[in-house]
């Protein structure tokens, strides 16, 4: 990093400490952090990877039926935040939770180890950076969840499979072969593929990692304009490492560096008039 991008980081750290030590209200500005308001609330959350304290003391919330992007320089905690809310880190030795993320309405902390992994995961879906479609059928992929949850009826299956690929915006281009394998679509098709195995468990948040990354400008604008529609029927977290896309599709945007919290606000907000000169510093590229 630069000189000049190190001084405008040390130049945030008081807001650094008040969105990590401050309530969510503090760092979010009234209309975010209302409780009412929100999915989740994370909660001086840290995260460690056997001694290495990769997140520290964050706060923030997740807007209900909102988009939110986390964005910040490679290695700054995004993609580590996104995998907490539905543990994927529980599949690593030494991975270890400190603080909370409270699920409304229910209150339920995601991170506690009270609470089952599996049960956070079927209530939490998850769309990665690379399409990752089993090798079955498109049929067969959509209704993969829902078969664990133990439905049988075909019936059924069939129209949550019908239900799942209209939500996904995919129903139409391949409603006469559901039968056929899901590794004979196209990239941005295989993409779609996953976000409607992810919706046909009604989950009550979408997780989204770099999930336009490895495709094409007309696949990537298809993916956006899905996200966008979402919102309108569950709550998405996104990691970008592009902040147009942050800025055509989110409602909300955290700025992460070194595993902590710079600043958190509506996108419009963080985007034209950032809090913090770090902040400002990365969205105009002085480094990154």
């Amino acid at each position: 990093m630069n000189v000049d991008a190190e001084a405008g980081m040390n130049s945030a750290a008081p807001a650094v400490e008040a969105a990590s030590g401050a309530p969510p209200s503090a760092a979010a500005g009234p209309a975010a952090a209302d409780d009412t308001n929100s999915r989740a609330l994370v909660r001086d959350l840290s995260f460690y990877y056997g001694a290495h304290k990769a997140l520290k003391h964050l706060n923030m919330p997740i807007a209900d039926k909102r988009v939110t992007a986390l964005i910040g320089p490679s290695g700054c905690g995004k993609s580590t935040l996104l995998r907490c809310f539905n543990r994927m880190h529980d599949l690593q030795p030494g991975a270890r939770y400190e603080g909370s993320i409270v699920l409304h309405p229910e209150n339920i902390d995601l991170v506690g180890r009270e609470v089952d992994p599996i049960d956070v995961r079927m209530r939490i879906g998850m769309v990665f950076q690379k399409p990752n479609p089993f090798p079955t059928s498109i049929a067969d992929n959509v209704t993969y969840g829902l078969r664990l949850r133990g439905m049988k009826s075909r019936v059924q299956l069939a129209g949550a499979v019908e239900q799942a690929l209209r939500g996904a915006a995919l129903w139409d281009e391949v409603k006469d072969r559901l039968h056929s394998s899901a590794l004979a679509l196209s990239g941005g098709q295989m993409q779609r593929l996953c976000i409607a195995r992810a919706l046909a468990t009604n989950p009550e948040m979408i997780l989204f990692d770099e999930p336009t990354s490895a495709l094409d400008p007309i696949a990537t604008a298809k993916i956006e304009e899905l996200i966008t529609a979402l919102r309108e029927q569950v709550t998405v977290l996104i990691v970008t490492h592009n902040m147009q896309q942050a800025a055509r599709i989110s409602d909300f945007t955290a700025f992460m560096f070194l595993g902590e919290l710079v600043e958190y606000a509506s996108t419009a907000k963080l985007f034209t008039n950032p809090s913090q000169k770090g902040t400002e510093d990365y969205i105009t590229g002085r480094y990154g």
